[in-house]
């Protein structure tokens, strides 16, 4: 019998453009103690309901999307011992009704059912945390209004301007105050515009500014630097690397695919420059984060951009377009629900024949996130801040002109909480069409501001439902692959004649 599973922390992606708070599952210690397997045997278990199977290949996927979230593919004798359990029975009951059965391969595997949260007890049925609160205050800062790219699917009105050093320092000192307020232990700053690195001196300035204030208030701190990747020369690279400032990388195809959607000022393409970015982070031993901006006009191009990305081994998310003021007019960037599945499914082959050792759980599917059960999609009126050119603070970068407050009040972030007039990022089970989907704490129904733009309603579900439901599948089944490509199952000496 044997059993595959995720033996290490899942990843937590917390590196686009977006505010979505990072999630992960913590790694399950097996082989478990004899006390744990001795607490399993003595409970009434059934399985839990839903429990999403997927055939695959002879093999069987299996996850509880509502409510650990974890996933493992198990064979058939493992499949069939999980199946004892449609009812609700007593494992010891169980193990007198087979002969010749080896007790300690039993016991560990219905002790991992348990423990993935596939079975539940019936007596003392599992309260599944979904998300919660983070210890993060994630902060986006505005550094500059300027940029050296036109990218058609932009929401910023583009000007040239920036951050003073004054009001960098506020804003610096503004996070701070309400991660102290709030009980915040760690700090991530969004280093952003625009196109932050034209001012990248301000930038490591600031940096070192806020390394010396979580020093001050004994935070944790850490950083991203969002860029175009067109200018980062080998000196700049040296400075982020010294202070150990993540940067993520907008690539949207190769060659004329990515050109064609985010050209230069005078219309020329920018792929060699952001190519060349790429080689030397690589060659200084930095992996950036690959952001890909999906919309119709480059959904051709996909399946070359996740090849190129691959044969990096880059981490990445695959982002699909938001219709936004500055873009609206732009129609050939709108997408139907079908171009959208069925390019997505070219691209899901592409990726099976070229399996990452890493999880894409939470790389594949927009802001759906299969990482971990959670409820909302972002931290948006929660655990995030957005401080403008100007330091004014709103809720989403995305609608970044709908300031609320200033880095002067004593606590943004509180006031961010109260508003109820901007974006409202409720909890899924708050969305009218999510409330009984089985997909819905790793959807949580969207972006928030798009399903506005699209319904006038928060309290609805994603404009792209359809799209994400016919895609979780296949995003399952990825990581079933990988899952057999590359982790050694857990063997455990229990046949299927035994059942």
């Amino acid at each position: 019998m044997k059993i595959w599973f995720n033996k290490a922390p899942t990843p937590q992606f917390n590196m686009d453009d977006c505010a979505r708070t990072p999630h992960g599952l913590p790694p399950i210690k097996f082989p478990f103690t004899q006390d744990d397997i001795r607490n399993t045997l003595a409970r009434t278990l059934k399985q839990r309901d839903p429990l999403y199977v997927q055939d695959c290949d002879e093999r069987w996927l299996v996850c509880n999307p509502t409510g650990s979230g974890r996933l493992a593919v198990l064979d058939t004798s493992a499949f069939l011992l999980l199946e004892e359990f449609r009812t609700a029975r007593k494992p010891l009951d169980v193990m007198q009704e087979a002969s010749a059965l080896p007790p300690s391969g039993f016991a560990e595997a219905v002790a991992l059912f348990y423990t993935l949260g596939f079975l539940q007890d019936i007596h003392q049925p599992a309260l599944d945390r979904h998300g919660s609160d983070s210890d993060t205050l994630t902060a986006w800062l505005h550094v500059t209004n300027a940029c050296n790219l036109r990218c058609q699917y932009c929401y910023v009105s583009k000007t040239n301007e920036h951050m003073s050093d004054n009001t960098a320092y506020k804003a610096v000192d503004a996070v701070f105050r309400s991660a102290l307020k709030q009980h915040f232990s760690h700090v991530k700053l969004k280093y952003a515009g625009g196109e932050a690195s034209l001012h990248l001196a301000r930038v490591i300035d600031l940096h070192d500014y806020a390394l010396s204030q979580a020093q001050q208030y004994s935070l944790a701190l850490d950083a991203q630097l969002l860029s175009n990747g067109v200018i980062l020369s080998q000196a700049s690279i040296d400075q982020l690397k010294a202070r150990q400032i993540g940067i993520t990388i907008s690539l949207d195809g190769i060659g004329a695919a990515h050109d064609s959607q985010r050209p230069f000022v005078n219309g020329q393409g920018s792929f060699r420059y952001v190519d060349r970015t790429l080689t030397r982070l690589l060659a200084n031993d930095i992996i950036p984060h690959i952001t890909v901006t999906v919309s119709q006009h480059n959904l051709a191009g996909l399946p070359d951009v996740i090849s190129y990305i691959l044969e990096r081994e880059l981490p990445f998310t695959l982002n699909y377009y938001r219709d936004n003021e500055c873009s609206t007019h732009i129609r050939d960037l709108q997408f139907a629900d079908e171009q959208m599945i069925t390019s997505m499914r070219t691209v899901f082959a592409q990726i099976s024949r070229n399996l990452p050792k890493y999880s894409l759980m939470g790389s594949l599917l927009d802001k759906a996130d299969l990482t971990s059960a959670h409820q909302h999609t972002c931290g948006v009126g929660r655990n995030y801040l957005v401080i403008d050119q100007h330091g004014g603070v709103a809720k989403c970068q995305a609608d970044i002109k709908q300031t609320i407050t200033t880095i002067d009040r004593d606590d943004p972030l509180q006031v961010v909480r109260d508003d109820l007039r901007g974006i409202q990022s409720l909890s899924v089970d708050e969305k009218e069409g999510c409330r009984t989907c089985e997909w819905r704490y790793w959807c949580t129904g969207g972006c928030p501001l798009l399903t506005y733009r699209a319904t006038g309603r928060y309290d609805v579900k994603s404009p792209n439902c359809n799209i994400y439901k016919a895609l979780f599948p296949e995003v399952l089944r990825l990581e079933a692959l990988r899952l057999l490509k590359y982790e050694s199952p857990v063997s455990l000496e229990y046949a299927t004649e035994n059942l």
